[in-house]
């Protein structure tokens, strides 16, 4: 019996459309091109499905390792040294554990293209709604949020000479002209300069750190505080790993699917030894007055060197979110249509409307909406926190249970079931945490006039 025929019982939880249907077992590629969301592309003049293990780890890899960890020292500076190590090497791993859910559920559900349609086949129309609004909302505060780094890293090299909103606007052009191309294979090349600047913008920090130190400078084993501001510092480290919602939609576009994990497994090793590595030695030498962005900690010529070098990263990381908002959209609206996959007028109108519209608004809400910074957390604890943790769980409790034999399959893999039940409260709980910090701080912020005027020069 099929896992379609298993579900046929299932209401909603049995496809997304008619023209869809699950294929049982993770390492089914036979006639699972029926069922893709690209199909067979053979004879198609856009094909999407070629990106190799090795390229996706790297696309992996620009888009998790970016301005994110700059805020790592900082956060070892309010936990110290010992926590901060122990909390990033935990992240890593549970990250690692929640790829593999993840990376399970799409090859049991070839079909699936977005956390949208997974919110589909668990939880119906709702659940796709909801999830298809958190991918593109989470990916559009990113875009905003690169843009921002973008626009610290140029007035840092250029003295502050122009209007912060200028800056802003240059990299959103940029990042604008990046994003065009169609599919992820025509971002993958470039990705891998993206890897490198910022693999030697962190060396280089580091380098000028330990050249450089603070004089005085405060560096504790272990440091204690309230939970408030535990967990606002570590909330930097929890979305330092916070890509998963683009894992569906990089694995879609993979010539061997099932090759997937070798991707996951690369991107978490390098992360998680990297984010270590940089976050210990700068806070190392730098001391508990670091700053968030680290960069910034340094003297300015070696701000400027490191920033310099970051900014290919920071641009390709900006253009990875907003291709990814763009696609949301476009495959929903053309999927299983002649304009997916062929060079139409309509689909490439559609296409470059779409990653317009899609760079505009982040630069929109990033220098228009005076709260920002405090919006991407929001978004961050309630879609980043389900996306890369919570969620995955889910995806296993479901398969299980309506493929195998219910609550008797839970109990048989209890092991299993007990790790995917957490993954689902640590996700809650980062959630409501994650809600409840930001919120106090964005009170704080308004309390001691810290809210900026909107497109402010400051």
């Amino acid at each position: 019996m099929t896992v379609a025929e298993k579900k046929s019982g299932h209401g909603h939880n049995t496809t997304l459309s008619d023209d869809y249907h699950s294929s049982s077992g993770s390492g089914a590629d036979e006639g699972s091109a029926a069922h893709d969301v690209f199909g067979a592309e053979e004879h198609h003049d856009i094909k999407y499905k070629r990106l190799s293990w090795q390229l996706v780890a790297i696309l992996m890899i620009a888009e998790i390792v970016s301005n994110g960890m700059l805020s790592l020292p900082s956060a070892f500076a309010v936990v110290g040294m010992v926590p901060g190590i122990i909390i990033v090497a935990f992240l890593g791993i549970f990250a690692t554990y929640t790829s593999w859910l993840l990376v399970q559920f799409k090859l049991r559900h070839p079909e699936v293209h977005t956390m949208a349609d997974a919110g589909y086949i668990m939880f119906g129309p709702v659940g796709r709604e909801i999830m298809a609004f958190g991918t593109f909302a989470f990916a559009i505060f990113a875009t905003g949020s690169q843009l921002l780094a973008g626009q610290i890293a140029l007035a840092t090299l250029s003295d502050s000479k122009l209007c912060n909103l200028v800056y802003t606007a240059i990299f959103t052009v940029a990042s604008l002209a990046v994003s065009l191309p169609r599919t992820f294979h025509g971002l993958g090349y470039v990705s891998i300069l993206s890897v490198l600047s910022i693999l030697m913008a962190g060396l280089v920090a580091m380098g000028a750190a330990g050249k450089e130190p603070v004089i005085g400078r405060s560096v504790e084993v272990v440091v204690t505080s309230d939970f408030y501001a535990a967990f606002a510092s570590i909330t930097n480290p929890v979305f330092s790993f916070a890509g998963h919602f683009m894992f569906f939609v990089l694995i879609s576009e993979m010539k061997e699917p099932k090759h997937a994990m070798r991707s996951a497994y690369c991107l978490q090793t390098f992360t998680t030894i990297y984010y270590i590595i940089f976050a210990a030695v700068t806070y190392g030498y730098l001391g508990s007055k670091v700053l968030s962005p680290s960069f910034s900690s340094l003297s300015p010529y070696w701000a400027k060197v490191s920033y310099g070098i970051a900014i290919p990263n920071l641009l390709l990381a900006a253009a990875l979110y907003a291709h990814t908002a763009a696609k949301v959209i476009f495959v929903r609206l053309f999927r299983k249509s002649d304009h997916l996959h062929s060079h139409t007028v309509l689909g490439w109108g559609v296409w470059i409307v779409l990653v317009v519209f899609c760079n505009i608004l982040a630069f929109l809400l990033a220098t228009g909406v005076p709260i920002f910074n405090y919006l991407v957390g929001l978004a961050a604890s309630l879609f980043a926190a389900w996306f890369t943790y919570g969620v995955a769980g889910m995806f296993w409790l479901h398969d299980s249970f309506h493929d195998g034999a219910g609550f008797l399959e839970w109990r048989r893999q209890w092991g299993q079931f007990l790790l995917c039940a957490f993954t689902v409260l640590a996700g809650a709980f980062i959630c409501v945490a994650g809600l409840y910090v930001t919120i106090r701080q964005l009170i704080d912020a308004y309390a001691h006039g810290l809210v900026a005027k909107p497109f402010s020069c400051s």
